[in-house]
């Protein structure tokens, strides 16, 4: 019965250690995917027959471009966490000319600002002159974060939820993305000056962080290091065993 139980936790150990090793393959693969992918020009926008088959894996941090009017009043603030503080994000739909929309993270704004920017959105009046907004593609948040559920009736939103926002807004043909607004560091492709500490003072674009969790080496060292130690105490039970 001891002997099943060691050779089960063996190969048990063994399984998790090999899966770490190709989790981490896969993830190296995927951060140089992504890092050669945030330095290249900015491309148009997927067309809306594309939207079916968007995935992060083709198409997260892609650098796009698209022109729309912006819908303002349809703003909505996602609360936001960065290096220099709590803060909010400000969320606008792009009317784009085929009559779609697509949720642009314009960047963010310090806390203390956010009554002003509600006054802002509700005041705002329709816009009649065309943008071009140039950033990165960003996938939806569903759900919520910092341990709270995204409230759509009180328009207390604690993640870019796509879908969830755009129904609240009233926006029929949202794009299942968004797009993150800005300059990602070390890409001349994008041609665009960044805000003065003034206008960055209330609202920072180019915020985008872009970040892998990468410690399957370390899990993988556990669990061989666990199979290891499984060997080691059959080696011993067994010398003790012959001990006389």
């Amino acid at each position: 019965m001891l002997i099943c139980v060691g050779i089960a936790l063996f190969l048990g150990f063994m399984a998790l250690g090999t899966w770490q090793v190709q989790r981490r393959a896969w993830k190296l693969e995927l951060i140089a995917r992504v890092e050669q992918r945030v330095h290249a020009a900015p491309v148009a926008v997927p067309a809306h027959s594309q939207w079916p088959r968007i995935d992060a894996a083709g198409y997260e941090y892609l650098p796009v471009k698209a022109r729309g009017l912006w819908l303002d009043r349809q703003s909505v603030l996602a609360k936001a966490l960065v290096e220099d503080g709590a803060g909010f994000w400000v969320i606008t739909p792009l009317q784009q000319a085929d009559g779609t929309q697509i949720l642009v993270n314009r960047g963010f704004t310090p806390e203390k600002r956010r009554a002003e920017w509600l006054r802002q959105i509700a005041d705002a009046t329709p816009s009649t002159e065309p943008v071009t907004v140039i950033g990165l593609m960003r996938m939806s948040e569903p759900g919520g974060g910092f341990l709270r559920h995204n409230d759509a009736a009180s328009q207390q939103w604690f993640s870019r939820d796509v879908a969830a926002i755009a129904q609240s807004q009233g926006l029929g043909h949202a794009a299942p993305y968004f797009i993150d607004q800005g300059v990602p560091a070390g890409n001349p492709a994008y041609g665009l000056a960044k805000p003065s500490p003034e206008q960055a003072e209330v609202l920072r674009p180019g915020m985008t962080v872009i970040q892998f969790h990468n410690s399957h080496l370390v899990y993988a060292l556990t669990w061989y290091g666990l199979a290891a130690m499984v060997l080691a105490a059959a080696w011993f039970v067994r010398r003790m065993g012959n001990t006389p």
